[in-house]
């Protein structure tokens, strides 16, 4: 399992383009005709409705250009996308689906009820958002998953490295703790749960223990995140694994409630797939729009071999 459990900061910069405010509350309903068939992917349908609420997305994005091929490429892409995730057993839950919802909704200071109403309104709707939202934080897991376990040839990581050593990184094996607190009461006992989370770290008896540790405390939970490299760790928890001390890192306030990272073991490694992350962690620091050519190439893979009728 990789970072990319408790990572969603991807859905996020893909779906901040939106730019929607309050004054998108006044938008009229969006009609649509009757549902018929307009493409097939592999046997499953998409929809004129689909391509519609596809469009109306683009639209809030302020994409130019022919909105309806584009619509049409999008849905087509992730319907791949969704059938390979679904083969793979590798979709995120609906409660992380849904936390990426509320987190997009805070961050136009709307609650996730208004922010449904404007996306109902718009013609894009909840259903159709969230579905896009599921496919932006599973593909880059099972991505990532399927070219770790790829080996990069020894001509290609040779003429990375030009004749130097194989740079150095951190391997951390961590669990994620998480002090749960419902929507419901979201400002009322963050806290309180805060200072649970922080007294509770002074006791944690090691990543072994956790889960017996966990059942003593109400509404706690542990999720094992297994190997994560230093170059690969998500923004949010960077400035807090590089100040560890201890065991346990600091408290972070999420939309799942308040959590923290335990590490359960930590090491200096140099390895071929070490080498590569922080090469591609480099790259895509130099550009940061730039698309991951592993996603390009699988989507690539997936199309050549699918049946589409009405592209």
């Amino acid at each position: 399992m990789s970072f990319a459990k408790f990572a969603s900061r991807s859905i996020l910069v893909a779906a901040a383009v939106i730019g929607l405010s309050t004054a998108a509350l006044s938008l009229a309903p969006v009609a649509h005709a009757a549902t018929k068939i307009a493409l097939r992917v592999n046997n499953t349908a998409i929809t004129n409705s689909d391509i519609a609420h596809r469009v109306a997305f683009l639209r809030l994005q302020k994409a130019r250009g022919n909105l309806q091929s584009m619509a049409k490429q999008q849905l087509i892409d992730e319907e791949l996308k969704r059938q390979e995730i679904a083969r793979r057993r590798a979709s995120v839950s609906t409660d992380e689906v849904e936390a990426a919802f509320a987190r997009f909704s805070n961050s136009n200071k709307l609650k996730p009820e208004q922010m449904t109403q404007i996306l109902e309104r718009s013609g894009v709707t909840a259903a159709h958002f969230k579905a896009y939202i599921a496919i932006q934080m599973s593909w880059p897991r099972l991505v990532n998953a399927r070219y770790a376990s790829q080996k990069q040839s020894g001509a290609d990581l040779a003429q990375k490295l030009g004749g130097k050593e194989k740079p150095v990184t951190t391997e951390y094996f961590l669990q994620q703790v998480v002090f749960v607190i419902p929507e419901s009461k979201r400002g009322k006992i963050t806290g309180k749960r805060k200072a649970e989370a922080e007294a509770s770290r002074k006791n944690f008896p090691g990543c072994d223990q956790s889960k017996v540790f966990a059942a003593t405390m109400r509404d706690v939970s542990i999720i094992d995140l297994g190997r994560v490299l230093a170059p690969a760790m998500p923004d949010q928890w960077k400035p807090l694994i590089e100040k560890v001390k201890g065991n346990t890192t600091g408290t972070l306030v999420t939309p799942r409630g308040v959590e923290y990272l335990a590490i359960c073991k930590q090491r200096q490694v140099n390895d071929d797939f070490a080498a590569e992350t922080v090469f591609r962690a480099e790259e895509l620091g130099k550009q940061k729009n730039a698309k991951d050519p592993n996603e390009e190439a699988y989507i690539a893979e997936l199309r050549k071999k699918a049946h589409i009728v009405g592209d």
